[in-house]
């Protein structure tokens, strides 16, 4: 009677354990889907949300757009991009206007870079005269398209690269808004 009973022991035992199997298949695609979206989210691309009117024209208080983490390091930084930073706690969403190594600075509403003006047609307000920036090779000077009201590095100075979390240029929300901004 033993030997049935260990059967059957051996039975329960094997049903059990296909049992648990069947249940970790069945949670698997969920367990693979979260991890994915996990991964997207850490290293690849994650939705982020424009706050305050500092970018006006561009881009309005409460839209979403996707930051592009990969982007930048595959296709570096370049003039003109908008970029999502980093600094004390908050993110901001700025305009990168000079490169590492280069001097910055405005005089009578013309943005100078290395000395010769550039235009800037991103701005449509007034840029109060500052005196001139010299960047050093990991830093960026960024600032809002409404440069009357924007906190850019005229006052928080410039931006670390490591501080830089990705770039952005695809506007999800309002759908009427929705591609690309340039």
């Amino acid at each position: 009677m033993s030997k049935n009973k260990d059967k059957e022991l051996n039975n329960e035992e094997i049903k059990q354990k296909k049992a648990a199997r069947d249940v970790f298949l069945d949670y698997l695609p969920y367990i693979i889907i979260v991890l994915v979206v996990v991964i997207l989210r850490t290293f690849i691309a994650t939705p982020v949300r424009v706050n305050g009117t500092s970018m006006d024209p561009t881009l309005h208080n409460g839209e979403t757009m996707i930051l592009n983490k990969l982007g930048m390091k595959t296709k570096g930084i370049n003039r003109w991009n908008i970029v999502v930073i980093d600094t004390d706690n908050s993110h901001l969403i700025k305009r990168v206007v000079a490169l590492p190594g280069e001097t910055i600075y405005y005089n009578n509403n013309k943005l100078y870079i290395n000395g010769k003006v550039l235009e800037d047609k991103y701005s449509l307000t007034e840029t109060e005269d500052f005196e001139v920036v010299k960047l050093k090779k990991d830093e960026y000077f960024v600032m809002g398209d409404n440069r009357i009201i924007s906190k850019d590095s005229r006052s928080i100075g410039p931006v670390n690269q490591k501080d830089i979390k990705g770039k952005t240029n695809l506007l999800l929300f309002p759908i009427d808004r929705f591609g690309i901004i340039k």
